[in-house]
């Protein structure tokens, strides 16, 4: 499902005018942000299937810190693989990297243990490995990718679409504040069973993952 689409879905549920774009009218982009917002708190519930994707990253010897380039700051990495010499790092604690590196001599040689530090300038996440690598090593990250705020009418939704469309729903019936609240609890009510089958189906599909209901 697409941005344009939501909002058009929500706006006919609200019995409003649907719009050929998101910003035709003040209110559609009320409901566009609306939308947004519901798709970020759908999307921070659960590591989604639709959201996971392989990042990789090429070392450099004696390069220890790397930009995870696409990641943002609101990644979940659920794995790093180092393909180059065919097994799963390890994460460790950032005290642990800090007590390795304050030694006069960091051993250095395949990576085998990661860490997020800190941030790029341009928002992605950052990691450390250690060792110190001392060739190029090709390094695999599984992670979660959760989007960006959509802007274009054809940005999509690569999570369950009908949990994000019936919260923005309840979001935007109880921004006109009518019947006390009771009719915007009821859309709650009803958005979030719809958000908590979403995912027992979607967690069914990875079975060593627990999930937690809404």
């Amino acid at each position: 499902m697409t941005y344009l689409e939501a909002v058009n879905k929500v706006l006919r549920r609200l019995r409003e005018r649907e719009v050929s774009s998101v910003t035709e009218t003040t209110y559609s982009k009320l409901i566009g942000e609306l939308v947004n917002e519901a798709k970020t708190e759908v999307e921070n519930s659960w590591n989604w299937s639709g959201l996971r994707v392989t990042l990789s990253a090429t070392t450099t010897a004696g390069v220890f810190n790397y930009e995870l380039n696409g990641a943002g700051n609101r990644a979940t990495i659920l794995n790093v693989i180092n393909d180059t010499s065919g097994f799963f790092m390890e994460r460790q604690t950032s005290d642990w990297f800090d007590e390795k590196y304050t030694v006069t001599d960091p051993q250095s040689g395949a990576p085998r243990y990661w860490t997020f530090n800190g941030l790029s300038l341009d928002d992605d996440s950052q990691i450390d490995v250690y060792p110190i690598p001392d060739k190029a090593y090709e390094i695999r990250f599984n992670v979660v990718l959760r989007t960006k705020d959509m802007v274009a009418d054809t940005d999509p939704i690569y999570v369950p679409s009908q949990p994000v469309v019936l919260l923005a729903y309840a979001k935007a019936i109880e921004e006109r504040g009518e019947d006390n609240g009771v009719a915007a609890a009821s859309a709650l009510a009803t958005a979030v069973r719809n958000w908590n089958d979403a995912l027992s189906i979607d967690a069914a599909k990875h079975p060593d993952t627990d999930f937690e209901v809404v």
